[in-house]
């Protein structure tokens, strides 16, 4: 969706300004200014090493900001209220760490009680990403596809209002990938706040309200993508595969024509 003002801070699931993060010599994180506003999809477009884990870390608080402030529904990553906000958050890494003697099942359930949900959530949370056949398979027998599903489960966990994804699709075969998509769509009628991040453009640019370039830490551009593309006069290519069937008809078509 088109967003043509700057959106509100007290309309916004996210507030990110003037974030810093200092690694020694490296600033991996340089001034970011963000507004993602409630209900949103919002996508972090840059390629590997420009910032857009370390970004998402400092967001859920795992990772303290050197300099600037960051709130999630108003309250700040490392103040008081967060933990109370936290329980709303789910978080899909970009690379899943799990315990390989624990079955599926066993792996949800276990995060459930981390996250304080229902137990009763994790056979459905299994059965939404395709799971529930392998719900009793050691994780150690998971590809790293059914691994990225199993990850995907756990941040569904407790009906999270803000969803952070680190590169989701990464290891999931095409259908695979157009399951999590669909998911996304039902979570996004019910007003669930997410961030996806990829080195993809294509891949989030049908599929995000308004992303955000970074590259060197920095935020380079924010906006639809249709937005981008006009502010830059970005250039349109399209490729149309032709046959040697198809292209004997445009030719004799085009004959016809002179």
């Amino acid at each position: 969706m088109e967003n043509s003002t700057p959106l509100r801070t007290d309309a916004s699931a996210i507030s990110v300004r003037g974030a810093v993060k200092v690694y020694g010599a490296v600033r991996a994180v340089d001034g970011v200014d963000l507004e993602i506003g409630n209900g949103e999809v919002f996508g972090l477009i840059g390629h590997n090493g420009a910032g857009k884990s370390t970004l998402f870390k400092m967001m859920l608080g795992l990772v303290r900001a050197t300099e600037g402030e960051i709130r999630v529904h108003g309250a700040p990553v490392h103040g008081r209220g967060f933990r109370a906000v936290r329980r709303g958050i789910g978080y899909l890494p970009e690379n899943v760490v799990l315990y390989d003697n624990l079955s599926g099942n066993e792996t949800l359930r276990y995060f459930a009680r981390l996250k304080g949900a229902s137990l009763a959530e994790c056979a459905p949370a299994l059965e939404r990403v395709g799971l529930a056949h392998a719900a009793h398979r050691a994780v150690r027998e998971y590809s790293k596809g059914m691994r990225q599903r199993l990850g995907f489960a756990q941040a569904l966990l407790g009906s999270p209002r803000v969803l952070f994804l680190d590169e989701p699709t990464t290891g999931l075969d095409p259908e695979a990938i157009r399951d999590f998509y669909a998911t996304l769509r039902e979570l996004r009628g019910q007003g669930v706040t997410m961030i996806l991040t990829s080195h993809i453009l294509a891949e989030l640019q049908e599929r995000v309200d308004r992303l955000a370039i970074l590259s060197a830490g920095r935020v380079q551009a924010v906006g639809s993508v249709q937005s981008l593309r006009e502010r830059v006069d970005l250039p349109l290519r399209m490729e149309v595969p032709v046959g040697p069937a198809n292209l004997v008809m445009r030719l004799s078509t085009a004959r016809g024509r002179i």
